[in-house]
């Protein structure tokens, strides 16, 4: 009797298991994005590896951290359940944190390799980690509120606030102490921070995170084999389909590998992203409505792919540009260059509501984009950002050039990503079947994984005035950080124009879906 009235009173506002959820993924956040903040930094400062090899070993691990969710979603639904997977990938995530805390604690010393080793472990342990960590916590936000609750849309808000506000203080904490006392206290804090939202969760779950009629969420595994909502086939590849996956995914990787040179990470990211979707679009269930819906999904994905190869140079060869090339200096006091990395963040909380209620008071008048048009603007705005960053480093004076043009450069990143990033996952949502939406949704981070591989990539040719010679991308040699900023503008310009263009064939292929 207890838990009904309980009931009736949420519905007057949110379940509080939402603000556990809330607590939990903020110093989640707190902890990736703190590590994020200084980690380019310490390769090249204290590991004392070269920009380019820096930029590769981020690009991977942040690629990686966009693959392994695949799994983590895997292992939830057939055999540990939500929370299990949850409190396991926080625990994966905070040893990684220490291990990158002895990584740095040995970094000053004779034995460099140890430290490297360690830092190798760290980052193994935050990939897996996070792949257990995230995909599950996300799951259980509309899992607190009955089917077709009108309060999911403003649930998932809340959330992505505390994504955001975590994202925020992160480098103000772990990059003040990264910078100006020891990058080993940045990786410890960051490490206290994720066990900080193991406690939450722990103390916290089994009062408040409850569905509607107050039963304990995620406890057990997730019944894929049950008959789905339109009655055609169960949740999940069939033993065919998956075996068509691995032996795709094995013959691409030996292609990109051996045959085109890649890395190994490079190779298995690009390699799953390449056959995911290829399995999906093949399924002999699929009505032609339903093909067509998910093209539309898969072409986008390639203009996704190039949206994060270039806005993920946040915590790469902008990380670069804000603590070489730019004035840092406030009031007399050099600010750290991590801090820039909080500059995203706090635009999103500022201008998420604006962005938001604008497409709401749009669709009132009758005006309503499809998502592909939201999406080339998103585009044009980051092209935007480059161009204004590239007119900022044309000339750089000796105490370096001013912070406007990196700030304007975030804030103008921030309404790309407000443009495309959300929309882009309701998108998902909206025009795939029932039966595939978790398996899409994961097939759609295989592009954000591999747009941050590609980033990675892309850091490695920034110029480094100290060395004699410059590095060369299709035949255009960067010579100077113009050049550099101009080559994304070319990117991201060229797709948002060739995204635009498509966007009424696209709007065609979804079929009414908005």
């Amino acid at each position: 009797m207890s838990n009904s009235n309980e009931n009736v009173v949420t519905q007057k506002g949110h379940p509080k298991g939402l603000y556990v959820l809330f607590a939990t993924e903020f110093w989640e956040r707190f902890s990736y994005y703190g590590m994020r903040a200084i980690f380019m930094l310490y390769m090249t400062k204290m590991l004392l590896l070269d920009k380019a090899l820096a930029s590769n070993i981020y690009g991977s691990y942040t690629g990686l951290v966009y693959l392994t969710p695949l799994i983590g979603g895997y292992m939830a639904d057939r055999y540990w359940g939500n929370r299990k997977s949850i409190f396991i990938g926080g625990l994966l995530m905070a040893l990684g944190q220490f291990l990158l805390f002895f990584s740095a604690s040995m970094a000053g010393g004779a034995d460099k390799g140890a430290a490297i080793s360690l830092m190798w472990g760290g980052l193994t342990l935050l990939i897996f980690g996070n792949g257990f960590f995230k995909p599950n916590i996300s799951t259980m936000v509309g899992q607190l509120y009955p089917d077709n609750d009108s309060r999911k849309d403003a649930a998932y808000t809340i959330f992505y606030m505390g994504i955001n506000a975590g994202a925020f203080l992160a480098p103000l904490v772990c990059g003040y102490l990264g910078e100006n006392v020891d990058f080993k206290w940045g990786f410890l804090s960051a490490g206290v921070g994720m066990l900080i939202s193991l406690v939450i969760f722990y103390m916290t779950k089994d009062k408040y995170v409850i569905d509607p009629m107050g039963r304990q969420l995620g406890v057990g595994p997730n019944k894929m084999n049950d008959a789905p909502a339109d009655g055609k086939k169960d949740a999940g590849f069939s033993k065919q389909q998956l075996t068509i996956l691995i032996g795709g995914i094995v013959t691409v990787f030996s292609l990109l590998f051996w045959g085109a040179g890649l890395d190994v990470w490079g190779s298995l990211i690009y390699g799953m992203t390449l056959v995911g979707p290829f399995v999906i679009i093949t399924d002999p269930t699929l009505t032609k409505v339903e093909k067509d819906r998910l093209w539309v999904i898969i072409l986008i994905m390639i203009f996704v792919v190039f949206f994060w190869m270039c806005f993920e140079q946040a915590g790469a060869s902008l990380t670069f540009f804000a603590d070489a090339q730019t004035d840092r200096h406030i009031f007399g006091k050099e600010m750290p260059a991590s801090y820039f990395q909080s500059f995203n963040a706090a635009f999103i909380v500022l201008l998420a509501p604006i962005i938001s209620a604008m497409w709401v008071g749009l669709a009132k008048k009758g005006i309503n984009p499809v998502a592909p048009y939201k999406q080339s603007l998103g585009l044009a705005f980051l092209a935007l950002g480059y161009l204004f960053i590239a007119m900022g480093s044309k000339n750089i004076p000796a105490a370096g050039t001013s912070m406007v043009w990196l700030t304007g450069l975030y804030f103008l990143h921030t309404i790309g990503e407000l443009f495309l990033s959300p929309i882009g996952l309701s998108m998902v949502n909206k025009l795939t079947p029932g039966r595939f939406t978790s398996l899409m949704m994961g097939i759609w981070f295989l592009a954000i994984a591999t747009g941050n591989k590609l980033a990675g990539t892309m850091s490695s040719l920034y110029p480094d005035p100290a060395l004699p010679t410059h590095p060369h991308f299709l035949g255009i040699e960067i010579d100077s950080l113009y050049t550099y900023f101009m080559i994304f503008v070319g990117f991201s310009g060229a797709a948002a124009a060739i995204l635009f263009l498509l966007c009424r064939k696209l709007q065609k292929m979804m079929h009414g879906v908005h």
